[in-house]
């Protein structure tokens, strides 16, 4: 980053990841959200990004999953690389047994074009209206056609307080969606909240969530222990429609650098139920992002 450049350096994560010690994880688990990112020029970062990042590489992202015990992985378009897709098509062409992936998209792309990133193994697309890079909602109901044609879901990331005037809109979707990090919610607003219940609303509805982001909601900050009460009312809400996600390598955190094993951890706090936690983190995500049910 130069110094005329705007948007502020991360860091990387904790470069030592470790399983939870307060369970063991399942076979099968998925982590359903985390990035691969490059580096310019071969990855140019996008101008009006919010943060810089350093690199967080596919081998790393692999070390990962196995110090911490997951069998597979969702990559998701991380948007300093805006709607260049070509490092995330990379890694999962290289890992299809492994990995899937979240794509971010211009509208106008030939059949031919969509083809490739199914083939790749995208399965969704994101929008996202939180950090510079991203695609907007404004032409969800396009964005919705193609995913219904496809196959795919829409995953959104958005503060759950822009869910209240979209949630019709949103009722009406023809094809899956998921909310990552339970909608960028702040815990200080309360679990009263009009936009926390519209989440929770929508999800009851049919939506799918991420139990997600634990160190982006927070307020009391690590060990999100505040973040408790929230994740386990969406849990409630609709137990089969929950997946769990590391957001690896928590980009945009300038603050405590956590572990995966202690967002693992919490996680038994978010859902202490044992047999409910590995459908969480096992069946529930299988099934929604289409991996192979792997049997213990």
């Amino acid at each position: 980053m130069t110094s005329t450049d705007p948007a502020p350096a991360c860091p990387g994560p904790d470069p030592s990841p470790r399983p939870p010690t307060r369970f063991v994880v399942p076979p099968g688990a998925v982590d359903t959200h985390a990035h691969v990112i490059g580096l310019p020029p071969a990855y140019p970062f996008v101008e009006g990004r919010s943060y810089t990042p350093p690199a967080a590489t596919t081998e790393a992202y692999l070390a990962m999953l196995d110090a911490t015990g997951m069998t597979y992985g969702v990559l998701v378009q991380v948007s300093v690389h805006g709607t260049d897709n070509r490092l995330l098509l990379e890694t999962l062409r290289a890992h299809p047994d492994r990995l899937k992936g979240i794509a971010v998209i211009p509208l106008g792309l030939s059949d031919k074009e969509l083809a490739a990133l199914k083939d790749a193994g995208i399965v969704g697309l994101r929008l996202n209206i939180l950090y510079g890079g991203g695609i907007g909602f404004e032409r969800v109901g396009e964005y919705a056609a193609m995913a219904k044609d496809l196959g795919w879901h829409l995953q959104f990331l958005i503060d759950a307080k822009d869910l209240v005037p979209l949630a019709p809109q949103l009722g009406r979707l023809p094809v899956p969606f998921i909310v990552d990090h339970w909608g960028h919610f702040p815990v200080a607003r309360g679990i009263d909240d009009p936009g926390f219940q519209t989440l929770v609303s929508l999800v009851r509805d049919g939506a799918w969530v991420k139990l997600s982001g634990a160190y982006r909601n927070t307020v009391a900050g690590f060990p999100y222990a505040d973040t408790i009460p929230f994740a386990r009312l969406l849990h409630e809400t609709a137990p089969d429609r929950c997946v769990w996600g590391s957001d690896w390598p928590h980009v945009a955190t300038w603050q405590h650098m956590m572990n995966v094993g202690d967002l693992l951890d919490l996680l038994a706090d978010w859902v202490p139920d044992a047999a409910a936690r590995d459908r969480v983190l096992a069946e529930n995500a299988q099934r929604f992002y289409g991996f192979t049910p792997v049997l213990s």
